[in-house]
């Protein structure tokens, strides 16, 4: 169990819904988020007028900071829930209020950007939280997408994890091990080497997905993480999906599985395939900072959550 997890979010709780990385250029998705958060069962707490968008950004960092931070030393506020991913969240990791974390966990929930405060919080506060769909999917996911959400905060451990639409994961290399879940976007992952902001990964459970990567750079990030010795200490992998990478121009190319296939084939721990877990609206919502078990056989792989989110 995560040293410091949040209580089950419960109908009547208060949440937050925070701007910690890009501005949504679509406001009426933001407005069928927040009214299905509402239809859910929760009171919201927003206030768009704390941030002036600035470019990508949906404040500067100091605002996303200070709005951010306001959060977590309020006690009566049980979830975080951000608004959007996008870009901007690293700008701000030196600037969370850590302290405040740790005396008032919340369940902080969020998708690809967010990916980089997911892993702040659970290194320097011990934070569990969901890897989830951000405030602006919220109006487009399904019914059995947010009954699996809910399911998973209010203290639910899967086993196995399945995707909304009952997807199962797929055997790349064989084996079996328990660790903690981290991950998330894999850029934000390999953005976070060399920092204070990285969790320990031995013997962790790595799940990763991408987006709109041409395959060379999704290699490259692979490379990154094998260099920096990351793929030499987990306990397994679970590969997401990769989306977004087929090119316009007509040039050689490997393949994400191709990819997959060069760096994980002879790996001594158990690698999966499949997660529905992506840029995408239906996917399966994923913990962070729990321990889990990921068995791969010859012919199947299963995700088992050992400990819940939420306590």
């Amino acid at each position: 169990m995560s040293a410091n997890a949040a209580k089950p979010l419960v109908v009547g709780d208060r949440v937050a819904v925070v701007a910690t990385s890009s501005p949504v250029y679509q406001p009426e998705r933001l407005t069928r988020g927040l009214a299905a958060l509402r239809d859910a069962g929760f009171l919201i707490e927003w206030d768009p007028d704390v941030l002036t968008p600035r470019g990508y950004l949906a404040g500067t960092d100091t605002e996303r900071a200070r709005a951010f931070n306001r959060v977590l030393e309020r006690s009566d506020i049980k979830g975080i829930f951000c608004t959007r991913g996008g870009y901007g969240a690293t700008r701000m990791l030196d600037q969370i209020n850590y302290e405040a974390a740790r005396r008032n966990p919340k369940l902080l929930v969020g998708f690809s950007d967010v990916t980089a405060l997911h892993l702040a919080l659970q290194k320097h506060a011990g934070w569990a939280s969901l890897s989830g769909p951000v405030v602006a999917e919220w109006g487009e996911i399904s019914d059995v997408a947010k009954r699996d959400f809910l399911a998973l905060a209010r203290g639910a451990t899967p086993n196995p994890l399945l995707g909304p639409g009952g997807e199962r994961l797929a055997a790349l290399r064989e084996g079996s091990a328990n660790g903690v879940l981290l991950g998330g976007n894999l850029s934000m992952v390999a953005r976070l080497i060399g920092t204070p902001y990285l969790p320990a990964h031995d013997g962790a459970l790595l799940f990763l997905e991408e987006v709109g990567e041409r395959p060379y750079r999704i290699d490259a990030l692979f490379s990154q993480l094998h260099n920096a010795g990351i793929l030499n200490s987990i306990g397994g992998l679970i590969l997401g999906a990769f989306t977004g990478w087929e090119s316009e121009r007509s040039v050689p190319t490997l393949t994400p599985a191709e990819i997959f296939e060069d760096y994980f084939r002879d790996v001594r721990y158990p690698v999966a395939t499949g997660l529905p877990y992506g840029h995408f609206p239906d996917r399966a919502t994923v913990p962070i900072g729990v321990r889990a078990r990921l068995t791969v056989t010859d012919g199947s792989a299963e995700l088992a959550v050992l400990e819940p989110v939420v306590r």
